[in-house]
């Protein structure tokens, strides 16, 4: 952008320099009209380049030397193509020549051009279609010539309907400013206020913005000093490629100070309104020499990221509180490069949680979104699907969440973010450490680790939606986690007492969590040790079978009914949404369990079949009788798991007890008629 300013300059200044030869020629040979051939062979001798002048030349004499041209054209450089370098329909210059002669000073009363067709050109080289028309020594390098002395008086400038293009083969960019009209009063050296107004249509590629922009604003330029000042800067319009439809904008400052002697600006405070945002900033000098880098604090006033959403064309999430997402505050400093918007200091608050950190935002194609942030609290309930409402279907009770394909497919990020406190529901994390990388439609959350109800939590989570099925695969691991709370938590029951270890390493494809629970395949190990599980009381659900078996009054229960055990260990492995497992261990202070069976993770049903052996000297044997024991330790006992896995049913299988039963007495009947033949 700094190339384009100074290249605007230089132009403005060669045109002004082209008018005044082709005036002081004019006046010489009075005809001009006689002498095109002369005029366009200078500038060829001059420059390499064709002056082609179609249409005709006036002049007018004393006391003003006014020239007005038709029709012209400068051709290009060599190896730029064949269209002009810049032309215009029709330009008109005047100035008295008195002042410049006695006092060395410029008195210009009007400057026009109509129809300015401007083409810059870089090519892939770096070598540009300009470059062999301007001196190697700068107006501001040649600070002690008469021009730079002497004091300039226009009456007016005004540029109608002109196209400036700049397009940058080397830099893969293009700028089309498009129906710009530019009109300024009269512009005096000695520091005088001018009023400006101008207007044009923009386009600026690869970044696919375009619009249409207002100007108005005052300006002065003192000579010798090469100071230009703008004051009360008024910038309006409309902007298309930001959003989803054009945005309005406005921008408002007090001021802006150019140096043009030594390439700096300055300015007063801005005040950018845009996408529903009011941004305060204040800029810091900066030179635009060569690359533009300002930097600036930023503050952008509150405002609703759904609001924002909605201008992308992105439907907000629904919400189970319809006040999330709706209020975002945002300060820090900034700073602009080639690549991104370099944000340090950041501070956010996104409704009650604050964030501090920094931040990147790409200004390419090719750029990835980057972040450090840390928060302080956040309800991520607040965020998730909305409950369903009392009386509705069973079936909607579990509402299938979406995975964001469309959100995720174009985002490039890298960061990481920590949040002292995370609640999920009941589920409360603590210390959340969580990085993210996402790119090309994959997103991985790695590394992912918290505190969880005394133990701790860690995790790779990975999202893959760059095919048709959006497909999930989790690896994750608890340690040490409290059950009594996580049970608490997760299902409202007080139940469970014990600790947790488990590894998961699933995955699975869908549209939603449904259709991936129906998908997951992989497996799984779980281990729980030192608790209860109450409710069911194993030891006297046995008892209860031998009396029923044996008809017998049932025994007296102990209550609270619950059964203890020192491990409980598992592995699994799961295919389409089923886990399968044949080696579960647990071990009871009275007995061990060893079996298999299945879980039905989309259900959250279980279905064990389990093999009880009574140990020979239960420390429960003060709740049984030396027949019971006897009884139990000749024996392996089945056992039936099933039911919902938050409150499964432990029980005995009758069914399988009078199988072996029959089955016994059978074999004992066929044994005593085969000795019977024997004997």
């Amino acid at each position: 952008m700094a190339r384009v300013i100074k290249i605007l300059l230089w132009v403005v200044g060669g045109f002004v320099t082209l008018f005044v030869v082709a005036a002081v020629a004019l006046y010489v040979f009075f005809d001009a009209n006689d002498f095109r051939e002369e005029i366009s062979g200078s500038v060829k001798n001059r420059t390499g380049r064709d002056l082609v002048i179609e249409g005709d030349i006036s002049l007018d004499l004393f006391p003003w030397l006014a020239v007005s041209v038709g029709k012209s054209s400068l051709g290009n450089a060599p190896g730029f193509g064949d269209d002009p370098l810049a032309s215009f329909d029709k330009a008109s210059f005047s100035i008295r020549l008195l002042p410049v002669i006695l006092r060395q000073e410029v008195v210009v009363g009007a400057a026009d051009i109509e129809g300015l067709r401007l083409n810059l050109v870089v090519n892939d080289r770096g070598s540009s279609n300009w470059s062999d028309l301007i001196s190697e020594d700068s107006p501001a390098e040649a600070g002690d010539s008469e021009a730079a002395t002497a004091n300039v008086d226009i009456n007016s400038i005004e540029i109608i309907d002109a196209v400036l293009r700049y397009t940058d083969h080397e830099a893969g960019e293009s700028i089309t400013l498009d129906g710009l009209n530019l009109k300024v009063g009269r512009l005096k050296s000695d520091g005088s206020d001018v009023p400006l107004s101008a207007s044009l249509s923009f386009d600026v590629q690869p970044a696919g913005l375009s619009g249409e922009i207002d100007v108005d604003t005052t300006l002065a330029f003192t000579a010798g000093t090469g100071v230009l000042q703008l004051s009360k800067l008024s910038v309006g319009g409309s902007v298309a490629g930001v959003a989803s439809i054009p945005t309005k904008m406005s921008l408002n400052t007090d001021g802006i100070t150019v140096s043009t002697n030594d390439y700096q600006v300055t300015s007063e405070p801005f005040d950018l309104t845009i996408l529903d945002m009011r941004i305060a900033a204040t800029v810091q000098p900066f030179s635009y020499e060569d690359e533009i880098t300002p930097k600036a604090s930023i503050a952008i006033d509150a405002f609703s990221p759904r609001t924002v959403m909605r201008l992308f064309d992105v439907d907000p999430p629904l919400t189970a509180d319809p006040g999330a997402l709706s209020r975002m505050i945002v300060d820090a400093n900034a700073q602009l490069t080639t690549a991104a918007i370099e944000m340090t200091d950041v501070v956010i608050k996104l409704d009650d949680t604050n964030f501090k950190g920094t931040l990147s935002v790409p200004r390419v194609e090719t750029g990835f979104y980057r972040f450090d942030l840390v928060g302080d609290s956040i309800q991520l309930a607040r965020y998730m699907e909305p409950a369903v409402e009392p009386g509705q279907a069973a079936a909607a009770e579990v509402v299938p969440v979406e995975i964001p394909a469309d959100m995720i497919r174009p985002l490039n990020a890298r960061g990481k973010f920590k949040i002292a406190s995370a609640s999920l529901g009941n589920i409360v994390f603590e210390n959340v450490d969580v990085g993210i990388n996402s790119g090309n439609g994959k997103m991985r959350i790695f590394p992912v680790t918290a505190g969880l109800f005394g133990g701790s939590y860690s995790g790779d989570v990975r999202i893959d939606v760059s095919g048709r099925t959006p497909s999930l695969s989790l690896n994750e691991k608890v340690v040490d986690v409290d059950l009594a709370r996580l049970v608490r938590a997760m299902f409202e029951q007080d139940n469970v007492t014990g600790t947790i270890n488990g590894t998961f390493a699933l995955s699975g494809s869908g549209a939603d969590t449904s259709a991936i629970q129906r998908d997951l395949s992989g497996n799984l190990s779980l281990e729980l040790k030192d608790g209860t599980y109450e409710g069911v009381d194993v030891w006297y659900e046995l008892r209860r079978a031998r009396a029923l078996l044996k008809g017998e009054a049932a025994p007296t229960p102990v209550l609270p009914a619950k059964t203890a055990f020192s491990s409980v260990r598992m592995t699994g492995v799961v295919a389409e949404g089923v886990m399968h497992s044949d080696d579960l261990f647990a071990e009871l202070p009275f007995m061990q369990l060893t079996g298999g069976g299945r879980v039905d993770i989309p259900t959250a049903t279980i279905d064990y079949n389990m093999s009880a052996r009574v140990f020979e000297k239960p420390e429960l044997v003060q709740v049984a009788t030396p027949e019971e024991i006897a009884a139990f330790t000749k024996i392996t006992i089945p056992l039936k798991i099933t039911g919902p896995l938050a409150s499964p049913s432990i029980k005995p299988d009758l069914e399988a007890l009078l199988r072996k039963r029959v089955e016994d007495e059978v074999k004992n009947q066929l044994k005593d008629k085969l000795k019977d033949l024997f004997d």
